[in-house]
């Protein structure tokens, strides 16, 4: 699952199906036309985007990307915690056993474990910066990948609509093309990442 910072919002796909004959024409009165499929459901469909999103390869490898840098990030993180830590320690003994032999040598040492806390303070915001531009890019690139897919294929079935399932209260299960959806995707993403 992605970060809470990853959490994808995506908006409604809608495409029109390019029926020329169900538009109403100059001086016609206005006509209700319900358009249904064949099957006689109504010509839309829907798409879990959480099975999307946790079935497509490019956003599990993404997700996969977004946990190795936040490992590293937190590993960066702890390294510098430890440094400040034992560096603090070595300073604590060296005063109990009169090591410091001057104000300026004990200063020079404080100025140093400052400067250790800014460094990593300064490496955090880097790091938590490239974080979260890496996972914007992401969305954007899972986005851009479903909603092209999305386009795509609709171009070939014509629906009216292609919605969210979490955009609706109820829908029709046998309205639902998550799975082909997702074969799709994977097929695409596959046959790019080969």
């Amino acid at each position: 699952m992605l970060p809470a910072c990853m959490a994808l919002t995506f908006l409604a796909f809608a495409s029109c199906s390019g029926n020329e004959s169900n538009a109403p024409k100059a001086g016609d009165k206005k006509k209700t036309v319900k358009t249904e499929s064949s099957a006689g459901l109504p010509n839309y469909r829907y798409v879990d985007l959480d099975t999307v999103l946790s079935r497509y390869n490019l956003a599990k490898d993404y997700n996969e990307e977004m946990l190795r840098m936040q490992n590293n990030m937190e590993s960066a993180l702890k390294r510098h915690e430890s440094n400040i830590q034992g560096f603090a320690n070595s300073m604590q003994k060296k005063m109990q056993n009169n090591g410091y032999l001057s104000e300026a040598s004990y200063k020079q040492d404080q100025d140093k474990i400052a400067s250790m806390q800014n460094s990593a303070q300064r490496d955090a915001a880097n790091l938590q910066n490239n974080f979260q531009n890496a996972a914007m890019k992401a969305q954007q690139t899972v986005n851009d990948s479903i909603e092209a897919f999305i386009k795509e294929y609709n171009a070939k079935r014509g629906y009216d609509a292609i919605l969210f399932k979490a955009a609706t209260l109820y829908i029709n299960p046998e309205l639902d093309i998550t799975d082909e959806v997702v074969e799709g995707l994977n097929a695409r993403y596959n046959k790019v990442k080969k």
